[in-house]
């Protein structure tokens, strides 16, 4: 019987980890972005496939703390970088490559400043996950379920900063310009936003009683009277 590769094992391994569900998804989005803004550049793909699969192992539930407080607290990257160590080197991974895949992940978030071209990929990748169609509902399934994110209109103000500052973070001319129609893409899904919610305004003057519960991912009691 053949044994599995590393790489199966990485991706099996975050397929069940990836906990609520909807965390699984963005690891090979996010390594595909990689390659494609890598095109032609001599990086190595054994460290950017396992950065990209396993930089966020601290966010999953079984990961990161229970308790609020700690978890408000929580810097999920130097458990990430001790738990992916530990387990690529279990897998076979290449282990002269280990420092590499662990400043890959040190370095992944826009905040940050990577030295190694694997690192960069990973962050213009991170980046533009951030923006477009997708960012927009990576940012919606938190609403509720993510202590920072009470309603729905407590995102809007993170994704207008995204439109506006994150792809002057880039780094790289591919990344940038793979950035224009998802930027568009965010902003005019800001903009709908903001007519509908000028309408329930509307409405919320026209039916005193159809007061809204804050936007919340329940039904909110003004729906109903929106034009679809």
């Amino acid at each position: 019987m053949m044994q599995a590769s590393w790489r199966d094992s990485v991706v099996a391994y975050i397929r069940a980890e990836a906990r609520p569900a909807d965390k699984f998804g963005h690891q090979p989005r996010l390594y595909a972005l990689a390659t494609k803004i890598g095109q032609g550049m001599d990086y190595d793909d054994d460290v950017l496939f396992a950065a990209a699969w396993m930089h966020d192992l601290g966010v999953f539930l079984g990961h990161r703390p229970r308790d609020p407080a700690e978890l408000a607290a929580w810097d999920h990257v130097p458990y990430t970088i001790e738990k992916s160590r530990e387990l690529l080197k279990r897998w076979g991974f290449p282990e002269g490559k280990l420092d590499r895949v662990a400043e890959a992940i040190q370095y992944h978030r826009a905040k940050d400043d990577p030295k190694t071209l694997e690192g960069v990929l990973l962050r213009d990748a991170d980046i533009l996950e951030q923006l477009g169609a997708v960012g927009a509902m990576r940012m919606i399934v938190k609403v509720g379920r993510d202590t920072r994110y009470p309603t729905f209109s407590s995102i809007l103000p993170v994704l207008s900063d995204a439109a506006d500052h994150l792809p002057g973070e880039m780094r790289l001319t591919s990344a940038i310009s793979m950035s224009v129609p998802r930027v568009e893409v965010l902003r005019s899904w800001l903009r709908y936003v903001k007519r509908r919610a000028t309408d329930s305004a509307r409405v919320i003057s026209l039916f005193p009683g159809a007061e809204p519960v804050g936007c919340r991912a329940s039904v909110c009691r003004i729906c109903k009277y929106l034009p679809s």
